[in-house]
């Protein structure tokens, strides 16, 4: 781990100046933020690929610092032979760890799906639970995975905070927060009803495709005007002309109070 490097003595130093605080979303902005997002993306959906609850709950164990392309490529030979808690404590620690070497930390990955797995036998009849505390206390099971799972396999408007939504919240200003709980909390309170079954999907498609860590894609980004983001990319590329005209190419409408959509049909649980 990074050491956090000391603050320089107040002694001798310039005094600091003030940073200015960004101007926070109002309830408004915040609707016509997540209208554009889910009419640039119409159907909201993980990029997991899972069969039933259990084989999400793994593939978002796996999930953990590596990437969804990565976990897609090593889960459907282990799908194939162990989709339940039952077949998967069959298939053993040993070989599921031989089926996931490609991803990251996969010996400690192994061991947690094997142990959640026998809990899940257990204490659980073998399902997988719908309650965030009891997901909680799963191995290798934190607060983000155990929002996944309910939002995708549950169809609760959970928001799971992962690093793209984190940086997506702090960067645009919709919902800063110097923990991913903060950032949760302010997601929580700033997204309309209407849009919280999809909003996690919208936000962490949004950042990995367009709101970059590196280089943010400003000039194709349908809520770059709303974004309280100062270093916005190619700005001479960007003018505000540009800007409104992609914002309103997605859906034209007027930004009221009361804007909102059409309210979200139940989502698709597995990935066709």
């Amino acid at each position: 781990m990074r050491a956090i490097p000391k603050r320089p003595s107040a002694k001798g130093s310039s005094p600091k100046r003030p940073s200015a605080k960004r101007r926070t979303f109002s309830k408004a902005e915040a609707a016509e933020f997540y209208r554009r997002l889910a009419a640039s993306r119409p159907i909201p959906k993980t990029e997991l690929e899972f069969i039933n609850p259990f084989t999400l709950l793994v593939a978002v164990v796996l999930s953990a610092q590596a990437t969804d392309v990565g976990v897609n490529k090593a889960t459907p030979a282990l799908f194939a032979i162990a989709d339940t808690p039952q077949k998967m404590l069959a298939l053993g620690e040993e070989r599921l760890t031989e089926m996931i070497r490609t991803i990251g930390l996969f010996r400690t990955k192994a061991r947690n799906i094997i142990a959640l797995s026998r809990m899940l036998i257990e204490q659980h009849g073998g399902t997988v639970p719908r309650d965030r505390e009891a997901l909680e206390k799963l191995p290798g099971v934190g607060r983000k995975t155990a929002n996944v799972v309910l939002n995708v396999a549950f169809g609760e408007p959970t928001i799971a905070v992962d690093t793209h939504i984190f940086r997506v919240a702090n960067r645009t200003g919709i919902a800063p927060g110097r923990t991913p709980f903060e950032v949760e909390a302010g997601l929580e309170r700033m997204t309309p009803a209407e849009y919280k079954l999809g909003a996690h999907h919208w936000l962490i498609l949004h950042g990995r495709y367009v709101c970059k860590a590196r280089k943010p894609d400003c000039p194709v980004c349908v809520v770059a005007d709303l974004c309280r983001y100062g270093a916005k990319t190619a700005p001479s590329e960007m003018p505000a002309e540009l800007i409104k005209a992609r914002a309103e190419a997605v859906a034209p409408a007027p930004l009221t109070e009361t804007s909102v959509s059409r309210p979200l049909g139940r989502r698709a649980r597995r990935r066709v």
